[in-house]
């Protein structure tokens, strides 16, 4: 076994690679939670007798919940103890997880939900923040691959496994699922995490200062500004965005709340945010870089499903399974990317990730709807090749310049990018084929006229066609009319989506530059300086 090098916190209790999965399953189990539901609102909205519209609530409570707890868990962490915080999310998550698999109605499904974002929200910073403290900075490559590949799979194994749950056992499954899991990770986790004692120190200091004092009106403003946030992203395009005034007022709420919340914490002498580490060059530009991690992840995990089940005939299951070999790829490549940090600047590996990522996504966009799965999902896993070597090289170069004793803030806060990121990408891409549909269905209309020299040559191959299978010709001119439409409808969607995808890889290949603005260097080696 490797012998446990101690942190700069002090010498853990049991060796931090026993430690690393353990933590890292905590937050696979609650990133899963986020997707696995997505391909089961059907199922549930049969079950429970609601329509289809209500039960997306089922999806927008948790995030909605989840968005508000992710910032201020540095700071409940800062209060209660990271370890102690910790364990009591994993107990409040695998309650609220039984709670949801019981529901006898829609209303407490979503209410059960909505408490399970609340109290899973506080994982993911705190599982990054115990992986950044009980492992030496040039360790920490390969402590942020395990938790890399929990965080960047769960979303892409997600929706298979949903779908998979759903079918073959029951919907309530899928949160039932969460309740042994838990259990087990409770117990352990109260047998072998422990907060270091520099972090311990730091955060007895601090609060014999300050006291126990609560910033009410910073955890107001957070919590309306991304609550309404959330609220926007998730429905905005089902309710056709600003045209909606329910979208149009929330946008609003949210706008001055989050201005009013930054412009607040800056002057507040005990935050509940910590925001001022976003002026550190460093984790200031690696919070942005995450969240354009999380906009591309999560829009092409949803742009490239939705594509083959519109316009290559994929079922639900065939489309997942076209994911899952890039979630595979990313699992193998990140131990490998862990261990280049140490020895690589930390800049070099997140612009080649970038442009690895960009040219992917453009040679996406050159598809055409004769291109077989075989090819789909090879251009998936050159994607995930790029998106394996973002992760750990940007946290990695965020924690650099962090101190311990704001490891839990830091933690929250990169999250928060990642999370928000994920929410916006989601959003734009749904909206953005929509729109370019539209404008291409219109250009492309404007040819299907009588006028186009290639128009009636068109119509009458569709008509012969059809007379041919049987009906009068009155009816064949009308089937063929209604088949063109069929067509400019299906290449209009095409080249919607071949937009959106070069539209991100462009996304990518712009922010390059802006890698090298932060300062270089590969991972400390033993001894060196926290």
């Amino acid at each position: 076994m490797t012998a446990a090098v101690p942190p700069a916190g002090g010498k853990p209790r049991i060796n931090p690679w026993l430690l690393a999965p353990l933590v890292a399953l905590a937050a696979f189990m609650e990133v899963l939670d986020i997707s696995i539901a997505n391909v089961s609102l059907q199922h549930i909205a049969g079950d429970l007798s609601a329509g289809q519209d209500e039960s997306t609530w089922v999806l927008t409570s948790y995030l909605v919940t989840n968005a508000i707890i992710l910032p201020v868990s540095g700071w409940m962490s800062s209060m209660m103890g990271r370890a102690r915080f910790f364990v009591w999310c994993i107990i409040g998550f695998s309650i609220s997880s039984l709670a949801c698999g019981l529901a006898p109605s829609l209303g407490l499904l979503i209410l059960f939900r909505a408490i399970q974002g609340l109290t899973g929200g506080g994982l993911q910073p705190g599982a990054q923040a115990i992986l950044a403290d009980s492992f030496p900075p040039h360790q920490r490559g390969m402590a942020f691959a395990l938790y890399g590949m929990s965080v960047v799979f769960a979303p892409a194994i997600g929706p298979t496994l949903g779908g998979w749950i759903t079918d073959e056992v029951s919907w309530r499954w899928v949160f039932l699922l969460n309740v042994p899991v838990g259990a087990i990770l409770t117990i352990l986790v109260v047998a072998f995490v422990e907060d270091p004692p520099a972090y311990t120190e730091a955060r007895l200091a601090r609060k014999a200062k300050a006291g126990f004092t609560i910033d009410y009106v910073g955890f107001v403003l957070l919590a309306i500004g991304l609550g309404c946030l959330q609220v926007v992203l998730d429905k905005g395009e089902e309710d056709n965005w600003f045209a909606s005034p329910f979208i149009c007022a929330l946008s609003v709420a949210s706008l001055i709340a989050l201005i009013s919340f930054v412009i607040w914490e800056l002057g507040e002498e005990h935050p509940i945010v910590e925001i001022r580490l976003l002026f550190e060059r460093n984790f200031g530009i690696a919070n942005l870089l995450m969240f354009l991690l999380g906009f591309i992840l999560l829009g092409s995990t949803v742009l490239l499903p939705e594509m083959v089940q519109r316009l290559f005939g994929y079922t639900a299951t065939t489309a997942g399974l076209l994911i899952t070999p890039g979630g595979l790829t990313i699992m193998l490549v990140m131990p490998i990317v862990g261990r280049l940090v140490s020895l690589v600047d930390s800049r070099h590996l997140i612009a080649t990730g970038l442009l690895i990522t960009a040219l992917s996504l453009i040679r996406l966009s050159r598809i055409d709807l004769d291109t077989d799965y075989a090819t789909l999902a090879f251009a998936r896993i050159y994607q995930s090749l790029g998106l394996a070597l973002l992760f750990i090289p940007i946290n990695t170069a965020a924690y650099r310049f962090v101190s311990t004793a704001h490891t839990s803030e830091a933690a929250a806060l990169i999250n928060v990018a990642r999370n928000l990121g994920g929410s916006f990408g989601i959003s734009a891409v749904s909206t953005w084929a929509t729109r370019f549909g539209q404008a291409h269905q219109t250009i492309l209309a404007g040819h299907a006229t009588p006028y186009d020299p290639a128009y009636p040559a068109v119509l009458d191959g569709l008509s012969r066609g059809l007379l041919g299978a049987g009906g009068g010709p009155l009816e064949a001119g009308s089937r063929a009319l209604a088949e063109l439409y069929q067509m400019v409808a299906r290449q209009a969607q095409m080249l919607a989506f071949l937009d959106v995808f070069f539209l991100l890889g462009l996304i990518f290949v712009t922010v390059i530059p802006l890698v090298y603005v932060m300062r270089g260097g590969v991972a400390a080696g033993p001894g060196a300086a926290h």
